[in-house]
């Protein structure tokens, strides 16, 4: 049983497209449950986005698909009902290796009633790159699963690229393999391109002004401000653990100083 209703879910979808825009970034401030959800959404967020490593965190599990699928969609069918905004899950990696199990894995975040999507291009375990081509055809699978469904899913491509390596090893090839992945997942059905770990400002203007997908970035120290970023084209800006992280400190320290 879906949590909204296909009109509902089709507004959604569309509204949340329309926010990725080049120069005018959308801001997402992750949340991980439905009550960090709400109180973003009360902060005047115009969409909401799940992180992963948060949502793992919060549920008493490490990142990198050791949160079941199951309750990861649970967790995303209860922030879906809990705020009226359109809804962005992060899928990680797909939860499995094969176009097939990618496709299973997007149907449910549908029938959850999300908006968007995120799928990276690593593998869990250790975070190496898949080959392209074996990328493209998992977000091809994706894309004809949102098609079926009747519902255009914002699919969120994401590479990681510059984890690879240290911020201080990031040159302009580190820009030509990720924006050769930009144009094949482009062919196979993205809507988005999501680099996260890149800071450099100059290497952000160049993904930004010949990626021929909308451009998504992380914030993470040393990366330019929301309004420096806006005037290189960014369309996107995610937050990713740090609000969890945040919150968590907050936590830490007044219950330390509760108990002092």
């Amino acid at each position: 049983m879906t949590v909204r209703n296909a009109s509902t879910q089709h507004a959604a979808t569309r509204r949340f497209q329309a926010l990725h825009v080049p120069g005018d970034p959308l801001v997402l401030f992750n949340a991980w449950d439905p009550g960090s959800a709400r109180a973003v959404a009360d902060a005047g967020a115009q969409a909401i986005a799940t992180g992963s490593w948060s949502v793992a965190a919060a549920n008493g599990f490490d990142d990198g698909e050791h949160l079941p699928r199951a309750l990861a969609m649970d967790n995303l069918r209860r922030i879906v009902a809990a705020v009226p905004l359109p809804v962005t899950v992060d899928l990680e990696s797909g939860y499995g290796d094969a176009p097939g199990a990618v496709a299973a894995t997007v149907v449910a975040a549908l029938d959850a009633g999300a908006a968007g999507c995120n799928l990276e291009d690593s593998f869990p375990a250790d975070g190496t790159l898949r080959d392209t081509a074996d990328q493209v055809a998992r977000l091809v699978a994706a894309r004809k699963a949102a098609d079926a469904a009747g519902i255009a899913l914002y699919i969120n491509a994401r590479t990681d690229v510059f984890f690879q390596k240290p911020a201080a090893a990031h040159d302009m090839a580190m820009v030509d393999a990720a924006l050769q992945r930009a144009r094949a997942y482009a062919d196979a059905g993205a809507s988005g391109l999501f680099v996260p770990g890149v800071v450099a400002e100059s290497l952000i203007a160049r993904l930004a002004a010949e990626s021929p997908l909308p451009v998504n970035i992380m914030v993470m120290p040393g990366v330019p401000d929301r309004q420096r970023l806006a005037e290189l084209g960014i369309a996107r800006i995610s937050h990713g653990p740090g609000p969890y992280r945040g919150a968590m400190q907050w936590l830490t320290e007044a219950a330390r100083a509760a108990m002092g």
